[in-house]
């Protein structure tokens, strides 16, 4: 079993940025990533990454929001600027293993004010 561990969500105004962390109880993976799900709509792609170093961006937030790792702290961030209130929602960190398991966190609250 993985463990992942959110940190980083808040409140920040529009405009603004905010940094996401997940780290994950293990280091052999094939695609670590986040999701979001706002209030009364299904959960959605933000972001991906492999373990090679490919990534993957939805539509709405390529070019505000990048998505990195740190394969020795067995760690994936979300980096967020130009925060736009429509980008508040829950932040979910994924982690799919080698094996093919499925990992999730347990999710991180990101609000922007307007």
């Amino acid at each position: 079993q993985v463990q992942l561990v959110e940190s980083g969500g808040g409140l920040v105004q529009a405009g603004g940025s905010l940094r996401l962390s997940c780290a994950a109880s293990r280091s052999i993976f094939s695609l670590m990533g986040w999701y979001r799900q706002a209030p009364g709509e299904q959960r959605e792609l933000v972001a991906t990454i492999t373990s090679g170093g490919t990534t993957n961006y939805a539509d709405s937030v390529k070019g505000r929001f990048t998505i990195s790792r740190d394969n020795a702290k067995n760690t994936v961030y979300l980096q967020m600027n130009s925060l736009k209130p429509e980008d508040t929602a829950i932040y979910f960190c994924y982690f799919r293993s080698s094996y093919s398991n499925n990992y999730w966190g347990q999710g991180t609250q990101v609000t922007v004010s307007s």
